[in-house]
C-alpha cells in the first residue's frame, strides 16, 4: 500500500513507458499514410468514435468500481481479522485461569498455555497470509509482465513473504502439530481446528467454564468466517467475460483513435491556412513557416492521440491491477505489515519475549 499523498509522476511515467511508445507508433502510421502518402480518405468521422469512447469510459468507470470494492472490502475483512485478534487475546488472557480448574495450574503453567494459543493464533494469521499471497492463474501476468515486474523488483517486492511457509509457521507451534498441519491441504482452516481441540481440551481440565469455552468457540467461528470472506476475494476473480471485453473494448477505442482526430486537426489546419491566405507578407519567412506548419498541422494529432490513448488505457491497467488485493503490489491490502502489526499487538498483551520489530518498507509503500 503506498503511503504518500500522490505517486511520483516519475514513477508512473517509468511504469506505462513501454505502452506511451507504442501508442506513439500507432499515432504516426495512420498521420503517415494520411499525409505523406497521401491517402485522404483514412479517417474515422469523429462524432462516432466519441460515442464509443464514451461508451469505453462507462466501461472502464464499472471496471474500476468493481475493483475497488473488492479491495474495500479485503481490507475491511483484514480490519476485522485485527479487531478479533485483539479480542481473542484478553479472552485467552483473562478466560483460562484457575478459578474452575480440578487441579490448580502454576503461573508459570498459565503463561505456557496464554503463550501456545496466542502463537498457534500467529500461525494461523501467517498460513492465512500465505494462502492470500499464492499465485492465481488471472493474476500471472502482473508478476510476469515487464512493467510490473520491473516495478515490483526495483521498488516493492514484498521480500519477506520469500521464505518458505514451512520456515515462517514452525517457530509458532510443536513439532506434532507441524505434521499435522502439514499433512493437510488448507493449512489456516487445520491450524483453528486444532486451536477448537485444545480449547476442549482445557475445558476438561477446567481450565475454561462452559460459558468461556462457548465464547471463545464463537470467536473461532468468526476466524473461520473472516478466513472465508477472505478467500472468497482470493479465489474468484473479477469476472473474466466482462474483464476481457472490457481490454477489447479499450484496444478498439485506441486503435481507431488516432484515425479520427487527425480529421479534426486536418480541418484546423485548413482553417489557419485560409487565415494566412489574407495576410499581408506572403514572401516573409515567418508567413511561410507558418503556412508549413498549417498545412501540415495533422501531425499534431499524434501527441493528443497518444496522451488520450494513455489515459484510457493507464485507467484500465490500474484497475487490472487492482481487483485482485492480496498480490503484494503497491495498491494491495498490506497484510504482511497487518499481520505483523497483529503479532506484535497480541504477543505483548500476554507480556511475551522476543517480539519482533515491525517491518520496515522502502519508498514509502507497506506490505
Amino acid at each position: 500500500m503506498y503511503t504518500k499523498r500522490i505517486f511520483p509522476v516519475a514513477g508512473v511515467i517509468k511504469w506505462t513507458r513501454r505502452h506511451i511508445f507504442l501508442f506513439l507508433i500507432l499515432s504516426t502510421i495512420p498521420v503517415i499514410l494520411f499525409d505523406v502518402i497521401g491517402l485522404k480518405w483514412l479517417h474515422v468521422p469523429w462524432l462516432p468514435l466519441g460515442v464509443m469512447g464514451t461508451a469505453v469510459a462507462f466501461i472502464i468507470g464499472f471496471k474500476n468500481n468493481a475493483s475497488y470494492d473488492r479491495m474495500w472490502e479485503a481490507r475491511k475483512i483484514w480490519g476485522g481479522i485485527v479487531n478479533a485478534s485483539r479480542s481473542w487475546t484478553i479472552m485467552v488472557k483473562d478466560f483460562i485461569n484457575n478459578d474452575h480448574t480440578k487441579a490448580p495450574l502454576s503461573d508459570n503453567d498459565l503463561r505456557t498455555i496464554h503463550k501456545e494459543l496466542v502463537h498457534r493464533h500467529v500461525a494461523w494469521l501467517t498460513a492465512l497470509r500465505y494462502q492470500m499471497r499464492a499465485d492465481k492463474p488471472w493474476e500471472q501476468h502482473l508478476k510476469t509482465g515487464k512493467s510490473n515486474l520491473e516495478f515490483r523488483e526495483n521498488y516493492y517486492w514484498v521480500c519477506e513473504d520469500t521464505m518458505p511457509i514451512e520456515e515462517a509457521i514452525k517457530g509458532y507451534i510443536s513439532e506434532e502439530e507441524y505434521k499435522e498441519i502439514f499433512a493437510k491441504g488448507n493449512r489456516a482452516s487445520q491450524l483453528l481446528g486444532v486451536q477448537s481441540r485444545r480449547l476442549k481440551e482445557l475445558m476438561q481440565q477446567g481450565a475454561i467454564e462452559d460459558f468461556r469455552h462457548m465464547e471463545m468457540a464463537n470467536m473461532l467461528v468468526e476466524f473461520y468466517t473472516l478466513q472465508g470472506k477472505s478467500e472468497r476475494i482470493k479465489n474468484f476473480p473479477y469476472p473474466r467475460q466482462f474483464a476481457t471485453l472490457n481490454y477489447m473494448f479499450v484496444w478498439i477505442f485506441i486503435i481507431l483513435l488516432p484515425f479520427g482526430i487527425m480529421q479534426e486537426f486536418e480541418a484546423i489546419g485548413e482553417h489557419i491556412t485560409a487565415d494566412l491566405v489574407n495576410h499581408e507578407s506572403h514572401t516573409s519567412t515567418l508567413h511561410r513557416i507558418q503556412q508549413f506548419i498549417a498545412t501540415h498541422f495533422v501531425w499534431f494529432s499524434i501527441p493528443f492521440s497518444t496522451l488520450l490513448a494513455w489515459v484510457f488505457h493507464t485507467m484500465e491497467v490500474i484497475g487490472e491491477n487492482t481487483e485482485n488485493p492480496f498480490e503484494g503490489g503497491p495498491n494491495d491490502v498490506p497484510i504482511t505489515n497487518m499481520s505483523r502489526g497483529i503479532e506484535i499487538d497480541i504477543r505483548q498483551l500476554i507480556d511475551d519475549t522476543n517480539i519482533p520489530e515491525p517491518y520496515v518498507w522502502k519508498n514509502d509503500i507497506i506490505m
